[in-house]
C-alpha cells in the first residue's frame, strides 16, 4: 500500500509539474513581448539573454521533473506489477 501511494503522488507531481512547465512555455511564447519587458525592468537583459535563461530555464525544470517524477513512477510501475 504505501509504494501505491507514493506512485501516486509521484503522478499527481508529474501532471502538475508538467502542466506548470506547459504554462510557462505557453505564457512565453506567447506573451513575449509583454514578459521581456517586465523583466527589463528589474534585470537589464537583451532578448538574447534573456530567451537564453528561459531557454535554459525550461531545459532544466523538464530535466528535473524527468528525474524526480517520471522515472521513480515508471520504475514503481515496473516493481509493483
Amino acid at each position: 500500500m504505501e509504494l501505491e501511494l507514493i506512485r501516486s503522488a509521484l503522478g499527481w507531481g508529474a501532471i502538475i509539474n508538467i502542466a506548470v512547465l506547459l504554462y510557462w512555455f505557453a505564457f512565453l511564447t506567447l506573451a513575449h513581448d509583454w514578459t521581456y519587458k517586465l523583466h527589463s525592468k528589474w534585470f537589464n537583459l537583451s532578448v538574447e539573454k534573456f530567451d537564453r535563461f528561459h531557454y535554459l530555464g525550461l531545459a532544466l525544470y523538464k530535466t528535473a521533473i524527468i528525474a524526480f517524477y517520471v522515472v521513480p513512477y515508471i520504475a514503481l510501475g515496473i516493481v509493483l506489477d
